[in-house]
């Protein structure tokens, strides 16, 4: 079903912190995938823009969704892996993956990590086999924040250095310049529970890129954005949307890094972080599309 009007409203959502507890490593509050369902209903175009491979989106998102009740034509998608991998989400359930091969890092050198992972790092991660683009590895459940983020340098450090090794030009993600001469091709960016190992093309802009695509297949732009994220690199789609003349507003679920100076508004939830913070917006603005506006605060 093709939409003509121009929705109040669209969302542009990092999963895991807005939407997905970075601790359960799924949705673990009930309203937000009811208000997400309302949110579609009520038809908001919702596009979900994560680092996230295809996989865990089908697995822990889609079925919430689908649970409460996700209506016939509405206007959902998931861009993975940075802008790499997309596909749409209907009330029947995921639809057909694309990817972007270009983007893809080489199989020997995942290969690599993963072996690194199995001989150094087996009790602090584990290799995401998911990923169809980057190489990724993930902080175990079982393990501490604390005793992961003092370990997580390390295993960057062999990151990069097998980078170089397989003759890529590598940046890690908050240096000032590259830690290698010649051309950056591939960004280590580590996460608070993760190190994602991609191409420099890969990023939160490049998703905010590929959601437009999605939507101007199945209807109008939304009047008014609302991009959310936990991280500093999530500021990327609310950049891009702006450079190029949308209104948006981008909400920051872990201000803990600070808040930067942006060209747009930027809103955070008090004493609320990550899905706390996430549930509560999604909440604020099934009333604001209700009553048909948005106020400063939504």
């Amino acid at each position: 079903m093709l939409v003509t009007a121009s929705p109040l409203l669209g969302l542009l959502l990092d999963v895991d912190g807005p939407i997905a507890s970075p601790v359960t490593r799924s949705i673990a509050i009930d309203s937000i995938a009811t208000d997400l369902v309302e949110l579609a209903r009520l038809g908001v175009p919702i596009v979900f823009n994560t680092g996230r491979s295809d996989a865990f989106i089908t697995e822990q998102v889609v079925p919430p969704l689908l649970a409460a009740g996700l209506p016939e034509g509405a206007r959902v998608h998931a861009v993975c892996e940075k802008g790499a991998v997309w596909f749409s989400i209907t009330h029947e359930g995921a639809g057909e993956i694309q990817v972007d091969e270009d983007l893809a890092l080489p199989q020997a050198y995942g290969d690599e990590i993963e072996l690194l992972v199995a001989e150094r790092f087996d009790d602090l991660v584990f290799f995401d086999h998911t990923k169809r683009a980057m190489v990724s590895v993930e902080q175990r459940m079982e393990v501490d924040s604390e005793t992961y983020l003092a370990q997580q340098p390390v295993f960057d450090e062999l990151a990069m250095q097998a980078l170089a090794r397989h003759g890529f030009g590598a940046v890690r993600e908050g240096d000032e310049r590259p830690d290698v001469d010649g051309d950056v091709q591939v960004r280590v960016d580590p996460t608070i529970i993760s190190t994602d190992i991609e191409s420099v093309r890969l990023g939160k802009d490049l998703g905010a890129e590929r959601a437009l695509q999605l939507l101007e297949q199945d209807g109008a732009a939304p009047q008014h954005w609302r991009t959310v994220g936990d991280s500093r690199t999530d500021y990327a789609m609310a950049t891009w949307l702006h450079e190029r003349g949308h209104s948006v507003t981008h909400v920051d679920v872990r201000p803990k890094d600070g808040v930067p100076e942006t060209p747009y508004p930027v809103l955070t939830a008090g004493d609320l972080i990550h899905d706390e913070a996430g549930a509560d917006f999604l909440g604020r603005w099934v009333a604001a599309v209700r009553r048909g506006s948005l106020n400063a605060e939504d």
